[in-house]
């Protein structure tokens, strides 16, 4: 993952048209909408493969610098399309199905790659691979309707796709991610605040608004110090205390050379504001 490409290596995203979900940039933050609301937002071959693209296309993209993944309608996403995913892969043989579920995960390391803090903006239904969309974004805002199901296991699958075993117990601890991967039910809002998968409960009506707002907040913010803070966030998790110290004196020594730490220096002495730029 590059925290932040140097001048003159910069890609844009602009008249950037998906085919298979919607796109759309509100200042520094931009927006996907899983928009097949009349089947809850299921993906399909093409989508996973378009949103994978479009997170590894981000890590150059400097004028985005937070996003938000929405679903239309109401709900979130309800996994893998029963009719165009399901169906078509207990026909396959074990290369393609190797290469299908290489492909999902590989939407999962783009994610994670990508510099720019994720917000998932969840509502009703959230399950199979929409659940792992969720728990693969960096923040998640829910409401009490939501309903988060890791339900792998209800289509006789095991509990670890995508990386959820190796995610989801560092979100919600390893007890609670077992009874989730196991039983694959339902947790609702409430439960996922309490939990702490949701980082935080808001009112339906609220939901884009206020993520929008918080992803903005972020947006606003040092882009080469958060996209460190979310690669060491994830890079950290294979360390050793004495390694994870040492790298983070690294990674710090590394953000005091950007001119957004002397902007930050220089506001203050100055009793004003920084107004961070990203570089």
């Amino acid at each position: 993952m590059t925290p932040h490409l140097a001048a003159g290596n910069q890609h844009s995203l602009a008249g950037y048209t998906p085919q298979h979900f919607g796109w759309h940039q509100q200042g520094a933050v931009g927006v996907i909408t899983l928009n097949r609301p009349e089947r809850k937002n299921p993906l399909t071959f093409d989508s996973y493969a378009e949103l994978r693209d479009l997170f590894r296309r981000l890590a150059y993209v400097d004028e985005v610098r937070a996003v938000v993944v929405q679903g239309a309608g109401g709900n979130f996403c309800s996994g893998g399309d029963v009719h165009e995913i399901i169906g078509p892969l207990t026909g396959m043989a074990m290369p393609d199905l190797l290469a299908f579920t290489r492909m999902t995960g590989d939407l999962v390391k783009a994610m994670r790659a990508c510099p720019q803090p994720v917000f998932a903006a969840i509502d009703g239904v959230c399950a199979g691979a929409g659940a792992i969309l969720a728990m693969a974004s960096d923040l998640r805002v829910g409401t009490s309707r939501s309903k988060t199901a890791f339900l792998f296991t209800r289509v006789g699958l095991a509990g670890c796709d995508m990386g959820a075993c190796a995610m989801l117990p560092r979100i919600v601890g390893q007890g609670r991610a077992a009874e989730l991967l196991y039983s694959g039910r339902s947790l609702g809002g409430d439960e996922a605040l309490a939990w702490g998968f949701l980082n935080r409960l808001v009112a339906p009506e609220q939901l884009l608004d206020e993520t929008l707002a918080w992803a903005g907040e972020i947006a606003a913010g040092p882009g080469f110090g958060h996209a460190m803070t979310k690669r060491m966030l994830h890079q950290e998790w294979a360390m050793g205390v004495d390694e994870a110290i040492e790298s983070e004196a690294q990674a710090q020594a590394i953000c005091m050379m950007t001119k957004d730490f002397h902007r930050a220096y220089e506001a203050f002495v100055a009793k004003q504001k920084p107004a961070f730029r990203g570089d």
